[in-house]
């Protein structure tokens, strides 16, 4: 089975989690997705590239979640919450999320 890109679980994650918690109404429901995908791909960074590279995608994935809140209310929620993702997924590649392996 080949494994997935951490950039596409962080994608995931960050869309998953902000789509769960306003399809649902339960905020805490979309925080279990958000983590959830955030420790699959820590731990897909961290078997490809090292605990260095994993903790600093996944702080640029809580640090997304974190400013998407007041960038949000400048642009509104989904134009905050893609554009956080855009550039949680291009740090996930540029530190070799790119191919999953």
């Amino acid at each position: 089975m080949p494994a997935v890109s951490s950039a596409a679980l962080t994608t995931a994650g960050l869309i998953g989690g902000y789509s769960t918690a306003r399809a649902t109404g339960n905020r805490p429901l979309g925080g279990v997705v958000l983590a959830a995908f955030g420790a699959a791909a820590f731990e897909a960074i961290r078997r490809r590239s090292g605990a260095g590279a994993a903790v600093a995608v996944t702080g640029t994935y809580v640090a997304a979640f974190g400013l998407s809140h007041p960038l949000a209310k400048k642009i509104g929620s989904w134009p905050a919450v893609l554009s956080m993702t855009a550039a949680t997924a291009a740090v996930a590649v540029a530190s070799g999320g790119r191919d999953g392996s």
